[in-house]
Order: structure tokens, then C-alpha cells, then sequence
């Protein structure tokens, strides 16, 4: 299993900078969300550049504000800029921003995705010709050189799994612990993928990861932190699948040792990369930043 690091565009210097120790420690991936700030791909393309070895993906892009050959045009100029080494994450994301926010019906999800999956696999080919119920996609791209990054997909639930299995390289998740990947992520998407006559797929597990000494504090820490993932459907739906009550018990937290064995035994569960997303006090970051830079050599 490899390991990544899961974090959010601060700034454009800042994020440069961590990309930058994240290679020179060896760490093998640097995952980062896409929302309402800096756009994600832009600043993967600027400074991503000369860090051979960083694999450098998004966490994910919603695929609604964004159509399929838009898309695919510039993860395909990100990827050319970075050589090769972007891992293109997409998702559904959620009722409540998708209604209210861009004006368009969030009724059939997973039909939305596996029509956007199909016209951008398309696309992410420079020749698509696809038309759904919902989404058309016609024409070629011109980006030479490009090479086609995976693509990955937050898939959470069966009919979403099924879906990325099929159309897509894999997953990454959120708010998804050791349980729901035994008994429903990993087989889920590789029976899928084997259904298509695809390879394995890839399976990328971001949590929250927090090395202290006062494992009470940063439990509360992670509960005020991550607690507004609990009104949402989809990471509800994981969270009652894994027995948590609350969002801030699916984070790993506790001494080194005893954070790098939760670790490791994602690996037993099929994850190919844990990605962690580190929180806590500056002395519980830096430790925590240690601990991801050992376990990544």
C-alpha cells in the first residue's frame, strides 16, 4: 500500500512548498479537494511541475459545473504540464450544493455519472461521440502530448461503486472506514471492474490522522472539525455502516505505533494508497507528519 497526504489549497505558495517536501520526503501522493476556492487542477498544473516521483490528484471535482469535454481538456493540459503523474478524482457531490448552487436536478446521481464517466472517458481520448439521457458530448480535443490520466471516483454507496468499477480506475473515499471496505467498497468495485473485463481497481482511503499523547483532546478536535460531515446523506449513510455515531470517531488517533498498525491493516482490506489527512496542534501535525513520511519509505 502506498502512502499520500490529503489537504485542501491554502495558498498557492504554501501548497507548492508542502507538494515539494511530500517528494523530497518520498511520499508517494499529495491528494487535494476541489470546492469553492482555488481551483484545483489550475494550481496542480503550476506547481506540480519538477517534483518527479509525486504522484498529484483531486479529491475530488464535482462533475456538474463542469462539462465532460471541459473537463477533460484540462486535466489533460494538468497532466501534460506535469508529466504524466495526475490522477484525475471526480464526484457526485450533494444535493444540497448542486440544487441550490448551480440550478441543475440531482434526482438520478448515479445515472448522471455513468453518463458523465462514458463522454469523459471519451473526451479524455481526444474523440468523443456520446449521447445520453442528460449529457451529449461530441467533438475532438487538440492537446498533444497529453497522456490520459486515471481516473478515480468518490464512490460511497453500491450503485456508485458498481458504476466506478465499471467506467472508471478506481475510487477514492472519504468518511469510509475498515468495515465498510471488507464488506462493501472493495468488493463492490472489483466485481464491477472484473464484470467489464477491467484491471483492479485502485482504491485510494483518505481519513483524518492525528499522533498525540492526549487522545481526548484531539478526539474532541476531530468531532468540532469534521462534524458538518454528518448532515450530509452520502457520508451519513458510512458513517451508520461503520457503527460511528459521529464523524470525529472515523479518525485514526492515538500514539505512532498505534496509528501506523490502523494504517497498515488498510492495506489487508484492499486500499493500494492511504491518503491522511492530518489535523491536530502544531507539535501533533509535525509528529504526524513524521510518521506519514516513515511509513511512505
Amino acid at each position: 500500500m502506498k502512502i499520500g497526504i490529503f489537504d485542501r489549497v491554502r495558498s498557492i505558495e504554501r501548497t507548492a512548498a508542502d507538494l515539494r517536501a511530500a517528494a523530497d520526503d518520498g511520499i508517494g501522493s499529495y491528494w487535494l479537494t476541489q470546492a469553492f476556492g482555488t481551483d484545483t487542477l489550475t494550481v496542480i498544473g503550476a506547481v506540480a511541475r519538477d517534483l518527479p516521483g509525486l504522484r498529484v490528484g483531486t479529491a475530488v471535482v464535482p462533475v456538474h459545473p463542469r462539462h465532460p469535454m471541459a473537463l477533460a481538456q484540462q486535466a489533460l493540459t494538468a497532466n501534460l504540464l506535469v508529466d504524466g503523474r495526475l490522477a484525475l478524482g471526480v464526484g457526485p457531490s450533494h444535493r444540497s450544493v448542486v440544487e441550490p448552487c448551480w440550478g441543475m436536478p440531482y434526482d438520478r446521481p448515479v445515472r448522471y455519472m455513468r453518463e458523465y464517466l462514458e463522454a469523459l472517458n471519451g473526451a479524455l481520448a481526444q474523440r468523443v461521440r456520446f449521447r445520453g439521457e442528460v449529457l451529449t458530448a461530441r467533438g475532438d480535443l487538440d492537446v498533444p502530448g497529453a497522456p490520459v490520466p486515471p481516473v478515480l471516483v468518490a464512490a460511497l454507496g453500491p450503485r456508485m461503486l458498481e458504476a466506478a468499477g465499471a467506467l472508471a480506475d478506481g475510487t477514492i473515499t472519504w468518511m469510509v472506514g475498515p468495515r465498510t471496505l471488507r464488506e462493501l467498497t472493495v468488493p463492490a468495485l472489483r466485481r464491477a471492474a472484473a464484470g467489464a473485463g477491467r484491471p483492479d481497481p485502485e482504491v485510494v482511503v483518505a481519513l483524518p490522522v492525528c499522533v498525540t499523547g492526549d487522545v481526548p483532546a484531539a478526539r474532541a478536535a476531530a468531532e468540532a472539525e469534521l462534524e458538518w460531515y454528518g448532515t450530509l446523506p452520502s457520508y451519513r449513510a458510512m458513517l451508520d455502516r461503520e457503527g460511528c455515531a459521529t464523524p470525529g470517531r472515523m479518525a485514526l488517533i492515538g500514539d505512532a505505533e498505534a496509528v501506523a498498525g490502523e494504517i497498515r491493516a488498510l492495506a489487508g482490506l484492499g486500499a493500494t494508497t492511504f491518503a491522511a489527512r492530518i489535523f491536530g496542534t502544531e507539535r501533533e501535525r509535525a509528529a504526524t507528519r513524521e510518521l506519514v513520511a516513515a511509513l511512505a519509505r
